[in-house]
């Protein structure tokens, strides 16, 4: 028994690991927004 709550103690950490750099990442990086333009064949636009 001891070694399963070892382990659901170990997947705890490793969660919390994963939710406070995702917690991190929205609060401190912001996106950048730019302009974006793609050239697209007429040949493409009429397929059927």
């Amino acid at each position: 028994m001891p070694t399963l709550i070892r382990f659901f103690i170990v997947i705890l950490f490793i969660g919390a690991l994963i939710y406070g750099s995702m917690l991190a990442l929205v609060i401190f990086v912001e996106p950048s927004e730019k302009e974006v333009s793609v050239r697209v064949p007429a040949r493409d636009l009429f397929q059927e």
